[in-house]
């Protein structure tokens, strides 16, 4: 049988282990500022002149941070991809183009996979950037570039596992990708190309008119009957219909106001939508983004948002289509 370990710890010293670790990585971090020079300059403009791609390459957990950063590159329109080292001297090789700017990650510098690679990737010609930790390396002695990531110490205990060295590894990764987006002016309108999955994308690229396309459009006429709106709000399901006018929205209809009317009243027989309608409904163009439908429904304290096309009824949004959608 195995035997059942149970640790009870003091909970201030737990904590005061992560501030500690904190501590130990923010200053590694602030160091690094220290360790920028001029071939962070270069690596920029020979990435930036190159008709190549960037392929990132590491073994174990530098491995791991290089996968993070070709995808923060690709995400921010430098076109990236991964190879592992140990892998690249049996057959990956192969994915490296004439013109690709390779990034070696490495704390040593000196491992013996590093050491295999360094040679075959300088005589494909390639530009070879070091992301290393040590200056005196087999990798940084042989490189084009050195981006500079030393750390004094791992934020493990016992000096050995990494922690504080892929910490930095991973800053200076977002740094250059930071560097690169700013060089080419990469815009929210560009970030959506890449993220049009996702909720960050959403929010840059789906339209107000996007999300009432997706809906029903609640509409009656001015003299429609009370019963006639009731019908058309529980088809609808939007929680309120517009009332149109010749094409033109000239108020607005929700459950709320329905509720109201029958509190008010004991009949609703000869009541028409004109007599209960709001007369100045919030409406908002079907070009705006829907993430500005939602700011000012938030601001308003309103669920349903009329959309309008050219001046022209188009459709209804409601908040839990933002919801939904991940816009908020």
């Amino acid at each position: 049988m195995h035997q059942i370990h149970t640790f009870v710890q003091n909970r201030e010293e737990v904590l005061g282990w992560a501030r500690e670790l904190i501590d130990i990585e923010s200053r590694a971090i602030q160091r690094l500022k220290e360790q920028l020079n001029d071939d962070f300059f270069e690596v920029v403009s020979q990435i930036l002149n190159s008709e190549g791609r960037v392929v990132v390459s590491g073994i174990g957990k530098s491995a791991a941070i290089a996968n993070k950063i070709v995808a923060t590159l690709n995400s921010t329109g430098t076109p990236s991809l991964f190879m592992h080292a140990a892998d690249a001297v049996h057959g990956d090789l192969g994915m490296i183009q004439k013109g690709d700017t390779v990034i070696c990650i490495s704390k040593s510098g000196n491992t013996p996979e590093i050491k295999a690679l360094v040679p075959l990737l300088l005589n494909g010609g390639n530009k070879l950037v070091a992301m290393v930790g040590s200056m005196d390396s087999f990798l940084a002695k042989h490189a084009h570039y050195c981006l500079n990531v030393y750390v004094e110490k791992e934020a493990c205990p016992n000096n050995l596992a990494p922690t504080t060295s892929t910490t930095a590894q991973l800053v200076m990764g977002d740094a250059l990708a930071v560097a690169l987006l700013k060089s080419k002016g990469f815009t929210s309108k560009d970030f959506a190309k890449y993220h049009p999955g996702g909720a960050l994308g959403k929010r840059l690229y789906t339209t107000l008119g996007d999300l009432a396309n997706l809906n029903g459009k609640p509409n009656v006429g001015p003299e429609d009957s009370v019963h006639e709106v009731i019908v058309e709000l529980t088809q609808k399901r939007l929680g309120a219909v517009a009332v149109i006018d010749n094409q033109t929205v000239v108020g607005i209809i929700t459950d709320g106001d329905i509720r109201r009317m029958l509190e008010k009243v004991k009949s609703i027989e000869g009541l028409v939508a004109r007599d209960i309608m709001g007369n100045n409904p919030v409406m908002m163009e079907g070009t705006l983004l829907a993430s500005q439908g939602a700011i000012e429904m938030t601001k308003r304290k309103i669920t349903q948002l009329i959309v309008t096309m050219n001046g022209s009824y188009q459709g209804m949004v409601h908040l839990h289509d933002l919801n939904r959608e991940g816009i908020i």
